[in-house]
């Protein structure tokens, strides 16, 4: 006579789990334990979860919240990653920071993708407020998007460093920055010597010491690339003598801008120096809206480049090393439309 053998007690445990427990957890496959809902595990099933790991012998490390830095990428909304979108999903307050670069859509647009609101933070926000982002992170997932990579710029290393003083775990989600993404114009990365910003310029500050890294690029035959200025949220002069803060119009530094302004760096140079390291028959690159639809190149000489428009933000400009690969030659040649470069040495 046969008789049926009894369900195994795992069975319970797991009905038991799957009513009880919210969030992702999985157990060694001979459990046959998986349980996958939408919401975030709480700290009362966390109890619940640890209870059964402990009944069924298994090790089970629990996530723990943290403080996430997210990288957009450069183009629009669906540059996120997988992991990092997954991330955003399950966070309680995620702010994005756009003012150290802009991406090419709205925010309604980037709220409605996402499926939740974003908390917008400013340059006040970001480099005088960070302990207000920082904030509850040891209770609760907060995660700050940044535009590009995290690490492409110095500000947000100052968040990693806040956060290990407050013993709050944190981790970091890269994506495409303009310091990789650079390479679409042909030039070989690992041909680029340091990165210089160029500031705007206004009637009593005209700074040039970037030119003297352009400079030191060029005699060890590097290319350079130059961050153009971004001026987003920038109070005025006269606000802040009356101690009320109003803002001036955003602007966005053009190659036309950046070119101009070297050409009178070069000037200045050719006057007091004998200047060998640019002058205005110079070949340049400028780029436009990178890892975008509507990305644009052009080639040109220096005195070329301050009337090229290459229509709206952000822009870029790349000096290139006198001495170019072939390939590079071949590959800038398509975006020079009146130069011939497989001679030219400027």
């Amino acid at each position: 006579m046969l008789v049926q053998s009894r369900r195994p007690r795992v069975k319970k445990q797991q009905a038991r789990c799957k009513s009880n427990i919210t969030g992702t957890c999985r157990f060694p496959p001979s459990f046959n334990i998986y349980i996958n809902t939408k919401a975030t595990i709480t700290k009362e099933n966390k109890k619940i979860v640890k209870h059964i790991a402990q009944q069924l012998g298994v090790a089970r490390k629990l996530p723990s919240n943290m403080f996430y830095l997210i990288g957009l990428g450069l183009g629009d909304i669906k540059d996120i990653t997988v992991k990092g979108l997954e991330i955003v999903k399950q966070c309680s307050r995620v702010y994005l920071e756009m003012y150290t670069s802009i991406l090419g859509c709205s925010l309604e647009d980037m709220q409605e993708f996402y499926g939740r609101p974003l908390l917008l933070a400013d340059r006040d926000l970001v480099e005088q407020g960070a302990d207000e982002i920082l904030a509850g992170a040891g209770e609760s997932d907060v995660a700050l998007l940044v535009v590009g990579d995290p690490f492409g710029a110095t500000t947000h290393t100052d968040f990693i460093l806040r956060a290990k003083e407050k013993n709050i775990p944190y981790k970091v989600i890269h994506n495409a920055s303009i310091m990789n993404a650079i390479g679409c114009c042909g030039l070989q990365l690992y041909k680029f010597g340091e990165t210089v910003s160029i500031p705007y310029w206004d009637e009593t500050w005209k700074p040039d010491s970037f030119y003297d890294k352009i400079k030191l690029n060029r005699l060890h035959n590097m290319h350079t690339l130059c961050l153009l200025d971004i001026k987003v949220k920038e109070p005025t002069p006269e606000s802040l003598m009356r101690k009320r803060k109003e803002y001036m119009p955003p602007r966005f530094m053009s190659v036309a801008e950046a070119a101009q302004q070297l050409l009178t760096i070069v000037e200045k140079k050719d006057a007091l120096e004998r200047n060998t390291v640019l002058n205005e028959q110079s070949l340049c690159v400028g780029l436009a809206r990178v890892g975008q639809d509507t990305q644009q190149i052009v080639v040109s000489t220096l005195h070329g480049m301050r009337a090229a428009d290459l229509g709206g933000p952000l822009h870029s400009l790349i000096i290139p090393a006198k001495e170019m690969h072939p390939l590079e030659v071949e590959f800038l040649q398509q975006y020079a439309a009146n130069i011939k470069l497989d001679d030219y040495n400027h």
